[in-house]
């Protein structure tokens, strides 16, 4: 829906401006004088999701603004400052999409002189965030503005939050056959009644998977020749990894990200530790500048440096993410200080390259591999200090072949089986400790 504030018009019959309007308008441009040029919104994005709501406005300029909230029924107030009020802000309205949690519509016009202003109708009440990012990668001047719940919803802990005192049941003493342990574990003792022994073995607890989907929203990442976006596809296989890893008895995917939406490197490794996951892994399409780079990769996180010019390279771009998805840099965040800081985490790297091996042998049945051993570098989502953590570049985006392969989906579902045996093996060797708590989504 889309609302004009005008100026007030004197009926004379020929719908010319009052006085007043007219002074207003004379002193307007007389401020700005005459090489004013207003400010154009090229493009407008709105990014719903259950954690929050995002609003970008791309422009040629930095944009002035002012933001406030009314109460009863709840709205957000955005005023924009010396911008043209032009098609690409027509649009805004029709991007809202009913099904957005937290946005029920906006309302879009003059409200007066020099002022455009935005009123978004809420569904709750909210904590918005409104914050300038400066031109990057394809991207001009962007004005975001976050609308978050005023209070926080996680619904990667949704369920965990239901089941915070449940735990996995060890096997019944009545039930001898059945095995407590996880990964090979041995059997129970046989009683005077045996009974047949179930395929299935019982474990301690759940094994939790972390599966991060790269990149989104903002930051799409990689583009392939054909017009495939690297979100799109990590996102895809992340889903079938998490379809596989449910399927198994002992082991739960949570998806860090699920849906076409922006979250910052610090918050991913943050949910994984939330959620207190036994692995990490994230889902990536590798990008180059010339077409002929193919196969796959697996990294993991290095303390002392890259192992190669080009995985740090691509950790340099990767870590870049937040830069070009957009984080308000004014907001403390002692989770991402605590994370990015010199980590003492030997042994989790030990864990990680493991994993990352395993995985990396899997993909070699599947695709060609770009290098025959695990690479590493400094990956900033890889940086939980008490989390193994692998980086899986799946195959390479911007190579013609490849980029078709990626978006086959017998190919995605290689692609998972594959990353799936790798940490099933990962795990059959190294069972995770017992937990009390469960991980489920």
């Amino acid at each position: 829906m889309i609302f004009r504030f005008e100026h007030p018009r004197r009926s004379n019959g020929c719908g010319r401006l009052s006085r007043r309007a007219l002074l207003a308008a004379g002193l307007l441009t007389l401020l700005q004088g005459p090489g004013f040029a207003a400010t154009q919104i090229g493009s407008v994005r709105v990014w719903p999701a259950q954690e929050y709501t995002r609003l970008t406005l791309e422009s040629d300029a930095p944009i002035v603004h002012n933001i406030f909230t009314v109460g009863t029924p709840a709205r957000l107030v955005l005023d924009l400052e010396d911008v043209e009020f032009n098609a690409a802000l027509e649009q805004l309205p029709a991007k809202i999409s009913p099904a957005d949690p937290y946005v029920s519509g906006v309302r879009i016009g003059r409200f007066k002189p020099g002022i455009v202003r935005l009123v978004l109708d809420l569904k709750a009440q909210v904590k918005p965030q409104v914050f300038v990012l400066k031109p990057v990668g394809e991207y001009g001047y962007r004005l975001v503005l976050d609308v978050y719940p005023f209070e926080p919803v996680d619904p990667l802990l949704a369920l965990l939050e239901k089941k915070e005192n449940a735990a996995v049941q060890p096997a019944d003493a009545e039930k001898p056959e059945k095995q407590a342990a996880g990964f090979g574990g041995a059997p129970a003792a046989p009683t005077s009644h045996p009974r047949k022994a179930a395929q299935t073995p019982e474990v301690a607890r759940l094994i939790t998977v972390a599966i991060d989907a790269g990149h989104g929203g903002e930051d799409p990442g990689a583009k392939g020749h054909g017009g495939t976006y690297e979100k799109h596809v990590t996102l895809a296989i992340a889903r079938r990894l998490k379809a596989l890893v449910d399927a198994e008895p002992n082991m739960r995917g949570v998806l860090i990200r699920n849906g076409d939406y922006f979250i910052k490197l610090g918050d991913r490794v943050d949910k994984a530790r939330k959620i207190k996951a036994d692995l990490f892994v994230s889902i990536h399409a590798d990008g180059f500048i010339r077409p002929h780079a193919r196969g796959s990769s697996v990294f993991a996180l290095s303390e002392r440096g890259a192992t190669s010019a080009a995985a740090r390279i691509l950790a340099e771009n990767e870590n870049q993410a937040d830069l070009i998805g957009g984080v308000n840099l004014n907001v403390d965040d002692p989770m991402l200080r605590q994370v990015l800081v010199d980590l003492s985490q030997t042994a989790t790297i030990s864990d990680s390259l493991k994993v990352a091996k395993a995985v990396l042998d899997e993909l070699g049945g599947v695709n060609d591999l770009h290098k025959a051993h695990v690479e590493q570098a400094g990956f900033a989502v890889l940086k939980a200090p008490d989390i193994p953590s692998i980086l899986v570049e799946t195959a390479f985006l911007t190579n013609p072949e490849e980029e078709k392969r990626l978006k086959d989906d017998k190919y995605q579902d290689k692609m998972a089986q594959a990353v799936l045996t790798g940490v099933r093996k990962y795990f059959s060797a190294n069972p995770p400790l017992a937990r009390s708590k469960l991980a489920q989504n």
